[in-house]
Formats: C-alpha cells, structure tokens, sequence
C-alpha cells in the first residue's frame, strides 16, 4: 500500500501574513505525525507574496524542531538558485540536529520568474548544469575522500538521502540514471505522468542510496464531511490556478460559492487539466477513486498536496484522508 505524506507551500491567505503561514505549516507538521503521514515537504519559491516558504531549509528546521519522528524535507529544493556547497551545508546542519529525519527533494526550474532569478544572482543557463550539480551536492554530503580540500561542515558524510523532482521525462531519466527516488509534481502537471513512471522504471540503475526504482507521485486533496462542502473548498485552488494564468497571482483566497461565476470556459478547461489529479469529497466518495490511482500508477508513496484557506479545514482533510488511507489498506489487506 502506497504511504502518505504532505506537501505544503506555507500558504499566505488573504489577510495574514508569512508568520502565520508558517506557524500553521508547524502546526498541519504536528497533525501528520499524529495521523500517521510519513513526510512533510515544503517547497522553494521567490516573490510570491502567497507563499511563505521560500527561505526552505529555515522553513524545514522550524517545523522539524516542532515535531519528532515524521520526515521533514524539501520538495524541493531549486538546485540551479544555489551553489550545491550552500545546500549541503544547510541540510547538513539540518540533519544533524535532525538525525534520520531530513529529506532533500532537488528541482532543476527555478520557482519563480526570470527576474527574480536574476536577483537571486543566477543565470537561466545554470539549469543546463543541474545534472553535475546534483552530483556534486551528492559528494558534498557523503563520506570524506582522500586528498578532498573543500568539505561540507556540517554535511559531510551525513549522506542526506537525495530525490529528484520533475515534471517531465528530463527529471525521470535522470533519477533512474543516478540511482534515487523519483518524485512527479502531477499535482500540478499531470500531463506526462506515467510516461515519466514508465521510463523512470525502465531504464532505472541501482545506486548506493537505493537499489530498486521508488516513484512518489503528487496529488491534491480536498476533503470535507459532505461532498458540497468539499467542493465549495476546493474553488480555493481552482481560483489560485485561474489567476496564475490570469497573471494576478496573490494570496490564498477564500472559498466562493459557485467557480462557474469566477472563470471563462477557456480558464476552466485549462485549470481543470492541471487539476485532473485532485480528489474533491468524502471519506465514502474518495476512496474508490483514489484506489484506482494507486493501482494504475503504481506509486510507492503519495505526496498530498492540499490548498485549503481555512487552516482548521486543511487540517480536517488531511484527518479524513487519513481515514480514507486506512479503508485502502483495509481492503488491500482483505
């Protein structure tokens, strides 16, 4: 039976601020360890006033220092923005005040816009790098070798386990070439999902950290304890989706009564396909759905994703998703 975890970009809602965004993300981390999830991600973006995590590995420590066995990581961490050494000095202080506990999920977009890149002092081209770059953090964060001058300190030899994230076949290839897990953002962009599965599969090469192919597939999820409800929560992400191609992004919105009122039917086709992996109801009408899913991609693990603006209903969906995980192993065991 595939596991469970949480992806969150600390959203910002309308009328609050960064700090109450990560104070809730701490919180939501301290719900999914008493419910059973088996990690929590945050996720790299810059000059979005709707999210509050772009400081990710600040982010990471906070919640991590709030909670005690659940897995806290990035998902992901934007490698071209960064110097692997920097990155392997701040998952390796992570993980060593978090033994066992730090995951670093690896992206090759930049999470943000090509301005802020430039304000980030970093070039577009250095994506054509990520590759060697992953390699590098990879020995960055391994054991010492002989006649090895620079090191990570702290991130030597703390062997933080690395994933890569991708939307696309680039990432899947890559993953199955160096040995690691392998993440798809269909959450967002599910268009080529299971070709990127299948070829993740088929051309995977055992490494040090794994020897067989591990795929994480993302997913949103909106639960509630009526269908209606559910629906009603769920204009939330799709009014998010709607003004990002309407370029207005902005904070987390409140729910609206009816979303046909708020999108054109060209706005709607298009984030409903971006959409297509999101699974809106109840502990009764998820399950069968979400079954299917599992089965048809296989996945080892799904990575939840769940843009709800009141925090007490987030909160609440990923409790009842975590009914609905325990009806799937119920049936899976029958």
């Amino acid at each position: 039976m595939a596991k469970f975890s949480v992806l969150d970009l600390a959203p910002v809602r309308e009328g609050g601020n960064p700090g109450d965004a990560l104070r809730n993300s701490r919180d939501l981390a301290q719900h999914a360890e008493a419910l059973g999830y088996n990690r929590y991600w945050l996720a790299e973006h810059h000059n979005m006033v709707g999210i509050a995590s772009a400081a990710t590995s600040v982010a990471i420590g906070y919640v991590a220092e709030g909670t005690k066995s659940i897995r806290v990581g990035a998902g992901g961490i934007m490698l071209p923005n960064h110097s692997p050494l920097v990155i392997a000095e701040q998952f390796g202080t992570l993980a060593s005040l978090y033994p066992g506990r730090i995951d670093l999920g690896l992206g090759r977009a930049p999470g943000t816009d090509q301005q802020t890149l430039r304000a980030l002092r970093r070039h577009p081209q250095m994506a054509e790098n990520f590759p060697q770059d992953v390699l590098e953090l990879q020995a960055l964060l391994g054991p010492l070798q002989e006649g090895q001058f620079i090191q990570a300190v702290p991130g030597t030899d703390t062997n933080v386990p690395l994933w890569i994230l991708g939307s696309s076949l680039y990432g899947a290839q890559l993953a199955a070439m160096l040995g690691l897990p392998y993440a798809f953002a269909s959450h967002f962009a599910p268009e080529a999902l299971f070709s990127a599965l299948d070829i993740y599969r088929e051309t995977f090469k055992p490494s040090a950290q794994l020897a067989e192919p591990y795929a994480m597939v993302g997913i949103s999820v909106v639960a509630a304890d009526t269908d209606a409800e559910a629906a009603r929560l769920f204009t939330t992400p799709q009014q998010q989706f709607t003004n990002m191609f309407r370029g207005t992004r902005g904070r987390m919105r409140p729910p609206i009564d009816d979303i046909e009122d708020f999108w054109s039917p060209a706005e709607k086709m298009r984030v409903s396909a971006m959409l297509s992996c999101a699974f809106v109801g109840t502990q009764t009408s998820i399950p069968d759905k979400l079954g299917a899913f599992i089965e048809r991609t296989g996945a080892d693990e799904l990575m939840v994703a769940s843009s709800i603006f009141d925090h007490g209903a987030r909160v609440h969906s990923y409790e009842v998703l975590g009914e609905v995980q325990q009806q799937l192993k119920g049936s899976g065991d029958a």
